[in-house]
């Protein structure tokens, strides 16, 4: 057989060829693996503090997670944005004679019949794919400090939380001391009643009085289980068990930085701004890509080619004439995204002044009330309290004196926990504010 005759069997064989690469003969993709669950194998915490808390938080909480996802896929599309184009195969034959099957030699494949095979590809002009990959890299850089700044606000949210749970387990504690010092007040009372020493009426008003510590007792309960549920969302429920609890207490901790330095931490520390930051240089690799998207691509197709018993070999060009389309639109649209993000970020850096001020004055006044408290407003109402209850069972004051000094010993003991709370979550909030729980 001429080497025409096989030159033109395998060019007819080469479309069903690249039809049975389409189609391979071969079993179904299996199906993706289940993502890992979380290993349950150690035991979970019972009681947790409030730096393993935010840990647990910034490991499982599951809004947190799905936005780090997004620096994934950020990741693949500076992936996509680093290919190079594919070359194209393209081949055909011309004048077989088809309805007229007689035709069909070798004679007529070698010298009547056309057989055609080219390869072509496109030569990306103006540096397009190292723009491309570099303003995706820009882009996850964004991403990654947008995702930085979500753990800010979850760290915040953790430690709000946990201050919660601590207010809500001062409280119960007073309630409940005050519920068993009040029940032996009632066994007195009742004892003086038998004694006929105290009339029924006084006795029914120390009874209702108990009452109201009581409800308190359940309240204080109530109030525990659900700051103990709102944060176990928080650092994740597959975390911790279902009983877990905190460990700390309600403390004060002295701030002693001034608010030049706290401004500048923040503008050092905070994620948002340096989201803003990149964002800026995000706008000017997009304005660079599109500069290069301008430049025309050149296209360059070498075919061989077999006919009349000759075979030729042609180069084809082709290119775009950038007569209309210059992508001016989108370079016009690029400039204008640039002085956005520029006026976003100087929108953020005073945004972050903002909050440091913002921040750093409820500290301050919260640190002033706590020192009223710790100046002796607190051994005041609990001298008071101790004074008027022993001169009560004495008999040597009033039961309306004793539930008076009652009430002024609680309100000022819930006010004075209440202070810490406010303090300790200002403090939260100034460490929220500065981008860092390291205050100078």
């Amino acid at each position: 057989m001429r080497k025409g005759t096989v030159l033109a069997a395998a060019l007819l064989a080469l479309p069903l060829c690249a039809f049975a690469q389409q189609n391979p003969a071969s079993p179904p993709p299996a199906v993706p693996p289940a993502p890992p669950r979380a290993d349950t194998s150690h035991p979970l915490p019972a009681r947790i503090s409030l730096e393993e808390a935010i840990r647990l938080a910034l490991q499982h909480n599951h809004a947190l997670l799905a936005a780090r996802t997004s620096i994934l896929q950020n990741q693949a599309q500076e992936t996509t944005a680093n290919l190079r184009p594919n070359p194209t195969l393209s081949w055909d034959t011309q004048f077989l004679p088809i309805f007229q099957p007689n035709n069909f030699t070798a004679n007529y494949f070698e010298n009547d019949a056309q057989f055609d095979i080219g390869v072509g590809y496109l030569f990306e002009r103006g540096r397009k794919r190292q723009h491309r990959l570099q303003a995706a890299k820009d882009a996850t850089a964004v991403t990654r400090a947008q995702v930085t700044d979500n753990e800010r606000q979850l760290t915040f949210n953790v430690s709000q939380q946990f201050v919660n749970v601590l207010l809500a387990q001062s409280t119960l504690d007073l309630a409940q001391q005050d519920y068993d010092s009040f029940q032996k007040t009632v066994e007195i009372s009742e004892a003086r009643f038998k004694a006929g020493d105290m009339s029924e009426g006084d006795l029914l008003k120390i009874k209702l009085q108990l009452l109201q510590f009581q409800s308190d007792v359940f309240t204080a309960k109530l109030a525990k289980v659900q700051a103990l549920a709102s944060l176990r969302q928080e650092v994740g429920f597959e975390s911790v068990p279902d009983n877990f609890d905190v460990e700390g207490e309600l403390d004060y901790q002295p701030v002693h930085s001034g608010l030049d330095d706290l401004k500048a931490l923040a503008l050092r520390s905070r994620p948002d701004l340096q989201a803003a930051y990149l964002g800026v240089t995000a706008a000017h690799s997009q304005e660079t890509l599109a500069e290069a998207n301008g430049k025309r691509d050149l296209n360059v197709t070498f075919d061989y080619s077999h006919v009349g018993g000759v075979s030729s070999g042609t180069f084809f060009f082709n290119i775009d004439l950038p007569i209309f389309d210059r992508n001016q639109g989108e370079i016009a649209r690029t400039k204008y995204a640039i002085r956005q993000f520029e006026e976003q970020q100087n929108e953020a850096a005073e945004q972050v002044i903002t909050d440091v001020v913002d921040a750093y004055e409820a500290l301050r006044s919260n640190d002033q009330i706590i020192q009223l408290y710790r100046g002796g407003y607190v051994d005041d109402a609990q001298k008071s309290r101790d004074i008027t209850e022993y001169a009560y069972r004495k008999g040597a004051a009033s039961l309306l004196d004793f539930l008076d000094s009652e009430r002024t010993y609680r309100a000022n003991q819930l006010a004075y926990r209440q202070a810490l709370a406010s303090y300790m979550t200002a403090l939260e909030q100034m460490r929220q504010a500065v981008g860092t729980r390291t205050l100078p």
